[in-house]
């Protein structure tokens, strides 16, 4: 072994002496201490504990908040269910009004029963608008079977083949919902 490498192993052997004395005399002051250790001890357990009924303590506020808003929401959903048609009750009441008005008369003519039934399909129509409520009247337009019901097929050479020619019954839909599809005579092609 060369002189070079002996310094090297001797200065290796100091450090690693001197790393061993210095965890020693750490160790030394902690034990020197040991009231301080308990006192350190002491507090990081009452910081644990207040952190602990802290967080306690925002768990249970939340869960009563919680329990609250789903309370809330049940109840308003049962509303919802139980009151959801109280748009439609106020906007028919006013028709359902002049129908008995109409009613009353009790030597109307043919032609004032008329006039008061215009007048009824006219409130109606107003009302269902209001209520997002569409009348499907697809007379002499092309056959759509997502809207219409064929209840018969009629030869015509005036139409093209798959037009409504005749409407039985109108169709309905809410809110562009199909409610009721129109009932339809569609024509097709003479043979």
């Amino acid at each position: 072994m060369s002189a070079q490498d002996k310094d090297n192993n001797n200065e290796t052997l100091d450090d690693a002496t001197d790393q061993v004395e210095e965890e020693n005399q750490q160790e030394e002051v902690q034990l020197e201490s040991p009231e301080k250790n308990a006192d350190s001890l002491e507090s990081q357990l009452e910081y644990a504990q207040a952190k602990a009924t802290e967080n306690w303590d925002h768990y249970m506020r939340a869960k009563a908040e919680m329990d609250n808003l789903r309370r809330r929401n049940i109840k308003d959903v049962e509303n919802a269910h139980k009151f959801g048609i109280e748009k439609f009750v106020t906007e028919i009441l006013p028709v359902i009004d002049g129908i008995g008005m109409g009613l009353a008369v009790e030597d109307a003519s043919a032609e004032s029963l008329r006039e008061g039934m215009e007048l009824t399909m006219t409130m109606l129509g107003k009302m269902m608008e209001k209520l997002g409520i569409e009348e499907i009247d697809p007379l002499n337009e092309p056959f759509d079977a997502a809207k219409h019901q064929a209840m018969s097929m009629q030869p015509n050479a005036d139409v093209e083949p798959n037009t409504v020619i005749a409407v039985m019954q109108k169709g309905y839909s809410l809110n562009e919902r199909l409610i009721r599809p129109a009932m339809v005579m569609v024509s097709k092609a003479e043979e």
